[in-house]
């Protein structure tokens, strides 16, 4: 409807306030507008576009069309013995079931109405494949790359991907692009690939100021957006949520700060709140993350304005927080790096552990897991295996043809230079391993008897103390041409490099408690009406784990339609009644 100015100031008049405008919101306020509502997006930070556009853009979601065109039929009960298993005594049977039944609508909803456009490939496991309900394919989806042209100039205002996830500035699309990028050197149809990519990238940072081909998370941000723009959604940038009004026990709006001045949301029907959760609130950190006693011994590579806004105002409103998951947020190692600029980097590893002739060890120079799983259950094992009382870290181990043929964190593969990681610090080198160890501060004697234990079978493609290259997760990030294990190959001569890693996350599972229509419910379980939480600021309804690739964005689309429609729905049946 627009503002009215008043001598009580100024005020907004709305169906539906988002708060928040990565994918959880964005689904919410099209799939509201779409069925007929006056939607109104607001964004705290001066770009849009929140944790999903720094995101790998997966979604997992089981049972869709898209997976059934490639010929992939599931057993009717299999994803909810899968989730069943993996979120053990934390299972939400409501919540689940609504996820599975309106995810395939979902995405044949968006894929049809909107941008949004995905791909999957035939085979990706989920983490723990071989669990009952697991699957070797047909539930993890990409977004598929856009052309960034298409949001003409409210390009400038989509939020940039991770730096430390890019190559010149351009963003690598997952899967097969990043293959052809390992393997320039080695493949001259990956060559000619890479020539071209980066071609096309350059001539679009000459004629933008950018690259243009937007792959991942930017691509779903971008394609989301383009579709709220196509339905002439308004979003107010720079935008942040105050307070909430609440009226009666309901909730009527809020109050919103935009450019300098208080406005007066009303929202007639309801306020979705999709504000990224809290992975930069250091209190609440304090409180849930067991490996941060005093909150800051954690390293997110979320956007900074993720500091639990959703979650303080849910529970000024009298929501509940849920704070009995195991895990309070999706776990993912990170090395530490600095940027051109001065400024700290967080680089997420997410396939460099699963690459031969990487291993992972603590101070003490022992191996403690298997690196090749996922991120998630690699920092688990990481905090278990920590000694009370010293900083929890681990080291990534390789020698120099591994480091060169695949690269490790941050640092490139051949061709591209070494000399600037080794010069900050953030790659160590020894030409021995016990200079390497001095180097890192790692035992000595400890790393030397891990190598030798680990090369022993290593060449043999075995690895008889964690099974590294075992499970199908770790063989689909390893190094399908290598064999007879593609997650193990010996630690063979120097010179040796090592990467440190801390804890970080992609997201936080802790959060606002909610029905199956994505309501906020109170301390009693009862409904505050008008309120909704999709995305990070709704909990997890995964358990505390981390099942596939796409846990996070593929409930946010989910669930943020599922409160889109029920918006609709609620304000259908009071026109008619």
């Amino acid at each position: 409807m627009g503002a009215i100015i008043d001598n009580t100031g100024e005020t907004y008049e709305c169906d539906v306030l988002v708060a928040g405008s990565g994918c959880a919101g964005m689904a919410a306020a099209i799939t509201a507008r779409h069925r007929g509502l006056d939607v109104l997006i607001v964004e705290k930070e001066p770009r849009f576009g929140g944790t999903t556009a720094r995101s790998g853009g997966w979604l997992w979601i089981p049972g869709t069309s898209l997976a059934r065109a490639y010929g992939i039929n599931e057993p009717q009960d299999a994803a909810r013995t899968y989730l069943r298993h993996e979120a053990g005594n934390n299972f939400d049977a409501g919540r689940v079931d609504a996820f599975l039944a309106a995810g395939p609508e979902a995405v044949d909803f968006f894929t049809k109405e909107t941008a949004l456009r995905f791909d999957m490939p035939l085979v990706f496991p989920d983490y723990h494949a071989e669990a009952p309900g697991g699957a070797q394919g047909g539930r993890s989806m990409v977004t598929r790359p856009f052309d960034g042209r298409e949001l003409g100039e409210h390009i400038k205002n989509l939020g940039a991907p991770l730096p430390e996830l890019t190559v010149f500035g351009m963003m690598l699309g997952s899967g097969k692009e990043i293959i052809h990028f390992m393997r320039a050197t080695r493949s001259l149809t990956s060559a000619v690939y890479v020539a071209k990519r980066l071609s096309r990238h350059l001539l679009d940072v000459l004629r933008h100021g950018r690259g243009m081909t937007l792959t991942n998370g930017n691509a779903l941000a971008g394609r989301l957006a383009k579709s709220a723009l196509d339905l002439k959604i308004p979003l107010w940038l720079s935008s942040p949520v105050r307070e909430l009004i609440v009226e009666n026990g309901a909730v009527r709006g809020a109050i919103v700060t935009r450019e300098g001045r208080s406005v007066r949301v009303r929202a007639r029907r309801g306020v979705v709140l999709a504000c990224g959760g809290f992975p930069h609130d250091v209190a609440r950190r304090k409180a849930m993350f067991p490996h941060a006693p005093s909150g800051a011994e954690h390293f997110s590579p979320g956007p900074v304005g993720n500091t639990g806004d959703g979650l303080r105002l849910a529970e000024a409103a009298g929501g509940r927080i849920e704070d009995r998951l195991p895990n309070a947020a999706a776990w993912v190692p990170v090395s530490l790096t600095r940027r051109k600029d001065g400024s700290r980097g967080v680089m997420p590893h997410f396939i460099d552990r699963a690459k031969p002739g990487v291993i992972a060890v603590m101070r003490d120079g022992r191996r403690f897991a298997n690196e090749g799983n996922s991120y998630h259950d690699f920092v688990q094992d990481l905090m278990k295996a920590a000694r009370p009382g010293e900083e929890i870290a681990a080291f990534l181990i390789c020698d120099h043809k591994t480091l060169r043929k695949y690269g490790l964190g941050s640092v490139p593969p051949f061709p591209m230079p070494l000399g600037h990681h080794l010069r900050s610090g953030y790659l160590m080198r020894g030409s021995t391993l016990a200079e390497l160890a001095g180097q890192a501060g790692i035992d000595a004697k400890g790393l030397a008897e891990t190598v030798a234990q680990f090369n022993a079978t290593a060449g043999e493609g075995r690895d008889p103390l964690f099974g590294k290259g075992t499970r199908a997760y770790n063989r689909y990030q390893g190094d399908a041409l290598h064999g007879p294990n593609p997650c193990v190959a010996p630690i063979a001569s120097g010179p040796f490099y090592a990467i440190k890693l801390v804890i970080g996350d992609l997201g936080t599972y802790a959060g606002i408690v909610t029905d199956a229509n994505a309501r906020a419910l109170d301390a009693e379980g009862r409904v505050i009406p008008g309120l909704y939480a999709a995305g990070n600021d709704m909990a997890s309804i995964m358990g505390g784990n981390y099942p596939g690739a796409g846990i996070t964005l593929g409930p946010a689309l989910t669930f943020g339609y599922i409160a889109g429609r029920h918006l609709a729905d609620s304000a259908a049946e009071r026109s008619a009644a």
